[in-house]
């Protein structure tokens, strides 16, 4: 499955309107990513796509030179217990 970049969104789907899996994030004055929600369809559960969707985001973080502050429970719990991501955290 193919990530694509949206809108403040990396997404799985046809169009970021409707897509099976997401993760959004809203970019602060300062330049920090405040990643806010992640979603996977029911149909897609369990096959580790939010991880591959947190990977993307801490890809794009370190592409940009930004910092991530995971307001999403699910990417706070996936980043703060994992050291790969630890360089891209606030």
């Amino acid at each position: 499955m193919e990530i694509k970049k949206g809108t403040n969104t990396f997404f799985i789907g046809e169009n970021e309107e409707n897509p099976v899996a997401e993760i959004h994030y809203v970019e602060s004055k300062s330049g920090t990513l405040n990643v806010d929600h992640t979603f996977v369809s029911k149909e897609y559960s369990g096959q580790g796509i939010g991880s591959k969707l947190v990977d993307k985001v801490a890809e794009y973080a370190r592409e940009k030179d930004k910092k991530i502050y995971p307001s999403c429970d699910y990417a706070r719990s996936k980043m703060e217990n994992n050291m790969d991501y630890q360089d891209v955290l606030v």
